[in-house]
C-alpha cells in the first residue's frame, strides 16, 4: 500500500515539486473556474437575455459580477495574510459555487445580476489568492515557470469558453434542463473537485497576527470602486454628463480620497498600506498593470467584435478564431518564465512585452473589411505574446518587492490594479467604438446611396430586412446599430457601407490602445530590476521567527549577564 503523501513543508518551509504540483492542481482549477466563467457567460448572455426577456438589463448581470470581483480582491490578500490562504480560498470556491449554482435557477435577468454578484465575490478571491499561494510556497527565482501554468489555463479558457458557451446556450434543453443554465451549473462538478483538492493537499503553516481590521477603510474603498466602476460599465448608457454619472464621480472620487487618508493613518493595519507604494519597483510595476490591463482589455474586446460583426462569425466560430493570441500568450509566458527561473532577470521582459502590444495594436489599426483572416493571425499572436511577456511578470516583481508578511496584499494589489485599468479601459474603447461606428456608418450611407447599384438593391424584396435598418437611419436613428444581425442578409451593395463603417470604427480604438500602451512602455525602462530572492514565502517567514527568536535569546542573555543570572 502506497504511503500518503505528506504535504506539510520541512522545518526550513520548503516543500518538494511533487508537493507543489499536487497544491498547483488546486490552485488550477479554481483559477480555471474564475477565467472560464468570464468568456462562457459572455458568449452566452444574448441567449440569456432572450430567454429571460431582459435584454435591457443583461448589462447589469456583467457590471454586478465585476464590481464584486474587483472590489473584494484587496480584501482578501489583506485577511489571507492575517489569518491564512487556505480558510479563504475555500471560501471563495464555496461563495462561487453557490452563486453559480443560484445563477442557473434565476427566473429573471434582476435575479441573475444579484446571483452573478454573489459569484463575483469569490471570483475575486480565485485569481489572487492563487498568485499569493504560489508566492509562499515557491521562491521567486523559480515561481515564474509555475506562474506559466497560471496563463496557460487562462488561454484555455479564453478560446473553450465561448465554445462551450455558444454550445450550451444553442440548446433548448440538456438533460431535462434549459440548455442556457448549464452555463452556470458546469461550474459546479469543476468546484466541487477543487475544494477537495485544496482541502487534502493545501496544509501551509501559518502563524496567526492579532492586527484590527480596517473595516472603516474597506468600506470607503468598496463603496468608492463602486461608484467609479458603475459609471465606467453604465456611463455610455447613461450620458457621461448625465446627473447619475456625476453622482458616481463625486462620490468615488469623494470616497477614494477619504480613504487614502485613513490608510495613511492606520500604516501596516491599512487594507492597503501606503508605505508600499513608497517602494519603486510596487508603485511602477501596479502603474503599469493598469495601464497594460487598459490597452489589454480595451483592445481585445474589439477583436471578438470585429470577427462577429464584420466577418459575420458565430460566438462560438470567434472564439476558436482567438486561438492564436492564446497561443502566443501561453507559449510567450511559459518561455519568459523558464527565462527568468535561469537568470533571475526580468526587466526586458515588460520593455519588450509592451513594444510588441504597441506593434501589433498598430498593425490592427490597419485592417479593413476585406482584411483576411490569415493576416490577422500573425498579429494575434503578437498581441498574445506582449501580454506573455507582461502579465505574469509584473506579478513576480510585485511579489518580490514587499516582505513575505504581505505577500497577499501586494499580489491582491497587481490583479485589482489590472481589471480597474481593464474595466476603464473597456469604457473608453466601446464608447469611442460605438460613436465612431454610427458616424462613419451614417457617411459611408449617405455616399452610397446615390449609386443606381444601391438604390436597386434597396428597392428588392430579399433586402427588406437591411433596406428597414438604412430607411431608419436616414431619419437620424442609430438605434439599429444595437443590433447587427441585419448584416448577415440583404446583397453585398447595402451591407458593404455598414461593415466598411464598422470596420474603420475598430481601427481607430485599436490605433488608441496603441497610444494608451506607449507611456507603460517608457515606464517600463523605470522598472527597477530587484535581484529574485532564492526563498519561498514559507521559508521567508520561517527565517523571520528564528532571527526573532535569536535576537530574543540574545536580549535574553544580556540582560541576565547584567543581573549576574545564569542562563542554562
Amino acid at each position: 500500500m502506497a504511503e500518503p503523501i505528506q504535504m506539510t513543508p520541512d522545518a526550513s518551509g520548503r516543500l518538494t515539486h511533487r508537493q507543489i504540483m499536487l497544491i498547483l492542481s488546486g490552485l488550477l482549477l479554481g483559477m480555471f473556474l474564475a477565467a472560464l466563467d468570464q468568456t462562457i457567460v459572455s458568449a452566452a448572455m444574448r441567449t440569456i437575455a432572450d430567454r429571460l426577456n431582459g435584454q435591457t438589463n443583461q448589462a447589469w448581470a456583467t457590471t454586478a459580477y465585476l464590481v464584486t470581483s474587483t472590489v473584494s480582491t484587496p480584501l482578501y490578500g489583506k485577511l489571507s495574510d492575517m489569518y491564512g490562504r487556505k480558510k479563504f480560498y475555500l471560501f471563495a470556491i464555496s461563495i462561487f459555487l453557490v452563486g453559480s449554482a443560484l445563477s442557473g435557477m434565476a427566473n429573471s435577468m434582476i435575479e441573475l445580476a444579484g446571483f452573478r454578484a454573489i459569484q463575483g465575490l469569490g471570483a475575486g478571491g480565485l485569481m489572487a489568492l492563487a498568485f499569493a499561494i504560489i508566492a509562499d510556497i515557491v521562491p521567486p527565482r523559480e515561481r515564474a515557470k509555475y506562474q506559466g501554468f497560471f496563463m496557460a489555463v487562462f488561454g484555455l479558457s479564453s478560446v473553450a469558453g465561448p465554445v462551450l458557451g455558444g454550445l450550451l446556450a444553442g440548446q433548448n434543453t440538456l438533460l431535462g434542463v434549459d440548455g442556457w443554465r448549464w452555463v452556470f451549473y458546469v461550474n459546479l462538478p469543476i468546484g466541487i473537485l477543487a475544494l477537495a483538492v485544496v482541502s487534502k493537499f493545501l496544509n501551509l503553516p501559518h502563524t496567526r497576527k492579532d492586527h484590527r481590521i480596517d473595516y472603516l477603510g474597506a468600506a470607503m474603498l468598496v463603496l468608492g470602486v463602486t461608484s467609479l466602476l458603475l459609471v465606467a460599465e453604465q456611463g455610455r448608457d447613461w450620458g457621461w454628463g448625465s446627473a447619475r454619472s456625476i453622482l458616481c464621480y463625486v462620490v468615488g472620487a469623494s470616497l477614494i480620497a477619504a480613504f487614502v487618508a485613513v490608510e495613511k493613518r492606520l500604516g501596516d493595519e491599512a487594507i492597503l498600506p501606503l508605505k508600499m507604494f513608497r517602494h519603486p519597483v510596487f508603485s511602477v510595476a501596479s502603474l503599469l498593470n493598469f495601464i497594460i490591463g487598459m490597452g489589454m482589455f480595451g483592445g481585445i474586446i474589439c477583436l471578438p467584435l470585429y470577427m462577429q460583426i464584420v466577418k459575420g462569425f458565430s460566438p462560438t466560430k470567434s472564439g476558436l478564431s482567438l486561438l492564436p493570441l492564446m497561443l502566443g500568450l501561453m507559449t510567450v509566458a511559459m518561455i519568459s518564465g523558464i527565462v527568468t527561473s535561469k537568470t533571475g532577470r526580468y526587466k526586458f521582459f515588460p520593455i519588450v512585452g509592451t513594444a510588441l502590444l504597441i506593434i501589433a495594436l498598430l498593425g490592427l489599426s490597419r485592417i479593413s473589411a476585406s482584411t483576411s483572416y490569415l493576416h490577422l493571425v500573425p498579429l494575434m499572436a503578437l498581441v498574445g505574446a506582449g501580454l506573455g511577456c507582461c502579465m505574469q511578470t509584473l506579478v513576480l516583481a510585485t511579489q518580490n518587492s514587499v516582505p513575505a508578511s504581505q505577500m497577499g496584499v501586494a499580489t491582491a494589489s497587481a490583479t485589482f490594479f489590472r481589471s480597474m485599468g481593464g474595466t476603464f479601459g473597456t469604457a473608453l474603447f466601446l464608447t469611442v467604438f460605438f460613436s465612431a461606428s454610427a458616424t462613419k456608418v451614417g457617411t459611408n450611407v449617405t455616399a452610397a446611396a446615390n449609386t443606381p447599384e444601391f438604390q436597386t438593391a434597396l428597392r428588392d424584396p430579399n433586402n427588406s430586412v437591411i433596406a428597414g435598418a438604412i430607411k431608419a437611419m436616414s431619419t437620424g436613428s442609430t438605434s439599429q446599430l444595437n443590433d447587427t444581425s441585419f448584416l448577415q442578409h440583404g446583397a453585398a451593395v447595402l451591407r458593404d457601407p455598414f461593415l466598411n463603417g464598422f470596420a474603420s470604427a475598430m481601427d481607430r480604438v485599436f490605433l488608441l490602445a496603441a497610444i494608451v500602451v506607449i507611456p507603460a512602455f517608457i515606464l517600463s525602462f523605470f522598472l527597477k530590476e530587484v535581484k529574485l530572492r532564492t526563498e519561498s514565502g514559507l521559508q521567508a517567514q520561517a527565517n523571520e521567527a528564528n532571527e526573532a527568536n535569536e535576537r530574543a535569546r540574545r536580549l535574553a542573555e544580556e540582560q541576565a549577564k547584567t543581573e549576574g543570572v545564569s542562563i542554562p
